[in-house]
C-alpha cells in the first residue's frame, strides 16, 4: 500500500484575531531517539542537514530568523528574494540548505551562515540556497496555526506552497514507517542526515522538545555559551547540552581548522562578561551558535566538538 500522504486541502478552521505569534520564534525542538518509532499516529519527515530557520514575511517584507532568533535575512537574502511571493502573515519553519553535486552540502550552508555579509552574497551567486519547510506558524487567513494539530497544519502547508515556485518548498512527509526506514537508509548519500518524527495530533511544540529524531551521526546539539582562550582562536568552548539553561560544560581542545571557523561567528557575538564551570572561567557570549558533540563523551570527560550547525 502506498504512503499516505497529507492532505493538501486546508482546514476551514480558523482562529482569533487575538491569535497572535511572537518574534523571535522558539522554534520546536527533537529529541534524540536510538530507532524509528513504530505506531499509531507516527509522521515521518526526512531530516535535511542544513541551517535552522524562521521565515517571516511581513506586509512589507521578509525576515529570515535563526534557531536562536538571532536576524539572519542578510546571509540568506535570495531565501528573501524568494519568499516575497509567499502571502504577507505568513510564517513557515524550516532549514535552509544548499544542493551541490546532487546533495544536501552542509558545509556551504555553514559557510555561507558565518561569512560576512559581502561574501555570503558572492556564495550566493555560486551556489543558491533552497528552503526546505515542513510547518506553518502563521497564516494570513487562519492566523496562529501553531496549535492545531500537525496533520492540519501540514495541510494548510501543502495548500499555501500549491503555487509557489522552488527554491521554497515542503518536506516530504508519511505515516508509513515503511517508507520512512527507506528515506533512513537510502537518502544518506543526498545528504539527509536521518529522520524527524511527529506525532499527528499533537500541537506545535515551540521550545520544547516534542518531535523525536533518529539520526546517523552519534552526536548531540549544544549551544555555546562562551569560549576558552583568544576569541579570534577559541581553545575550548563552554556548551550547553541541549537547551540553554541546563548545567554548563567545558569541551575538549579544539581542532585548529574547526576553532578558526568558529571564531569567525564569535566575532560577532555579544560579550556578556565571564563566568565559571568546571573549575575554569571562560568568556560567556550572548548564545546563538550550535555545535555538534559526541554523544556520551561528556560522560567521563570533556566534550568533543565535531562541527558547527
Amino acid at each position: 500500500m502506498p504512503p499516505r500522504q497529507a492532505t493538501r486541502h486546508a482546514t476551514t478552521r480558523t482562529l482569533t484575531h487575538s491569535d497572535h505569534v511572537e518574534y523571535p520564534v522558539r522554534p520546536a525542538l527533537a529529541q534524540a531517539v536510538p530507532a524509528i518509532p513504530d505506531g499509531p499516529d507516527w509522521w515521518y519527515e526526512p531530516k535535511f542537514d542544513g541551517h535552522r530557520t524562521i521565515l517571516r514575511r511581513t506586509e512589507d517584507t521578509v525576515i529570515l530568523y535563526a534557531r536562536s532568533g538571532r536576524v539572519v535575512t542578510s546571509h540568506w537574502m535570495d531565501l528573501a528574494v524568494a519568499a516575497m511571493q509567499l502571502p504577507p502573515g505568513t510564517t513557515l519553519d524550516g532549514e535552509a540548505v544548499i544542493w551541490k553535486n546532487g546533495k544536501v552540502d552542509f558545509g556551504a550552508a555553514q559557510s555561507r551562515a558565518a561569512s560576512t555579509i559581502t561574501r555570503a552574497r558572492a556564495l550566493a551567486a555560486q551556489h543558491p540556497a533552497s528552503y526546505a519547510t515542513w510547518d506553518i506558524l502563521e497564516h494570513p487567513h487562519h492566523g496562529q496555526t501553531t496549535g492545531l494539530p500537525y496533520t492540519e497544519r501540514r495541510a494548510i502547508l501543502l495548500d499555501l506552497l500549491h503555487d509557489i515556485p522552488p527554491p521554497i518548498q515542503a518536506v516530504p512527509a508519511t505515516d508509513d514507517r515503511d517508507v520512512a526506514v527507506a528515506w533512513y537508509d537510502g537518502l544518506q548519500e543526498q545528504g539527509i542526515e536521518g529522520i524527524v518524527c511527529k506525532k499527528g495530533t499533537a500541537s506545535y511544540p515551540a521550545g520544547r522538545r516534542g518531535w523525536t529524531k533518529v539520526r546517523h551521526a552519534d552526536t548531540e546539539d549544544a549551544l555555546v555559551v562562551g569560549y576558552l582562550g583568544p576569541r579570534r582562536r577559541p581553545h575550548r568552548l563552554a556548551l550547553a547540552i541541549g537547551d540553554e539553561g541546563g548545567p554548563i560544560r567545558l569541551s575538549a581542545r579544539l581542532d585548529p581548522v574547526l576553532a578558526g571557523r568558529i571564531a569567525e561567528v564569535l566575532t560577532a557575538a555579544e560579550v556578556l562578561g565571564e563566568r565559571r564551570a568546571d573549575g575554569e572561567t571562560y568568556t560567556r557570549v550572548d548564545g546563538y551558535l550550535t555545535v555538534e558533540v559526541l554523544a556520551g563523551s561528556g560522560r567521563h570527560g570533556t566534550l568533543t566538538v565535531t562541527r558547527m550547525r
